[in-house]
């Protein structure tokens, strides 16, 4: 069995930034310990899998570690590879997946993805020792959707957190830090080592729990976001109901065969 793999940098407009994905198109599903496999194997944070379905797609991601349900920067990924690579021309793509219907669409050489919004909702039953692994001075507030949301002062203490990934990946959480920032409206950074990636570069899903919290904190549905990793990404941002919008731009990388 062969098959075709493509790597796309997401969220970026240059090589060599946004987030790396590995994109396998398939005609039928392969078993899932194949595709978890080829995911440890492609060693990036996301290695993504799509089939047709009637005219829309069926869509899973895997970091090296596990299947998680939901992606963003593995899905702008593939429709990017849908739209320039495999002559998809019609004006939106559905996929769908554990966390949904994900409706993709493209103006110029811009990806929008309407993704479900998760609000964040504060806690204060969080370790004990968070502050400790995120390496931070302070915490404003600690949130909890999907993954746990920490909120902090500014933007510089997003950009100098310095976690302790061991004892992160002892405490069992996904993290996502934020703070206002000073040339966009929020900047992020987001840490999950219980899931084989320590910190990843620019993350769509954790955008699902950030538009929420900083629609309302700012009173804004439209938002510019930056995510502060050492490769960084941008990413143009809405709230609208229930859903999110949230759009990127993609850059090819390349282009290989899997031989099986």
């Amino acid at each position: 069995m062969r098959l075709t793999l493509y790597q796309i940098d997401a969220f970026s407009d240059k090589l060599f930034s946004g987030n790396p994905a590995a994109v396998i198109p398939l005609n039928n599903w392969i078993k899932d310990s194949l595709m978890q496999q080829l995911a440890m194997e492609n060693n990036l944070a996301e290695t993504v899998f799509f089939v047709p379905n009637g005219t829309d797609y069926e869509i899973r991601w895997f970091t090296p570690a596990k299947e998680i349900n939901l992606c963003g920067h593995a899905t702008l990924a593939s429709a990017f590879v849908l739209f320039t690579q495999l002559g998809y021309n019609k004006p939106s793509i559905t996929f769908h997946s554990q966390s949904g219907p994900l409706v993709i669409t493209r103006d110029g050489d811009k990806i929008s993805m309407d993704f479900p919004s998760w609000k964040p909702e504060k806690t204060a039953d969080y370790p004990d020792k968070l502050q400790e692994a995120l390496g931070v001075k302070e915490i404003v507030g600690v949130y909890r959707s999907r993954d746990l949301l920490v909120e902090l002062n500014t933007e510089d203490d997003v950009k100098h957190a310095d976690p302790d990934f061991t004892l992160l990946k002892k405490l069992g959480h996904k993290v996502i830090i934020t703070a206002p920032g000073k040339e966009v409206d929020f900047v992020s950074r987001f840490f999950a080592p219980t899931y084989g990636v320590d910190e990843d570069p620019v993350t769509g899903s954790a955008h699902s729990q950030l538009i929420p919290f900083w629609s309302e904190k700012l009173h804004k549905t439209k938002m510019i976001a930056r995510q502060l990793s050492p490769r960084g990404g941008q990413l143009w941002v809405e709230q609208k109901g229930e859903r999110v919008q949230m759009g990127g731009q993609c850059v090819f990388y390349m282009k290989g065969e899997i031989f099986l």
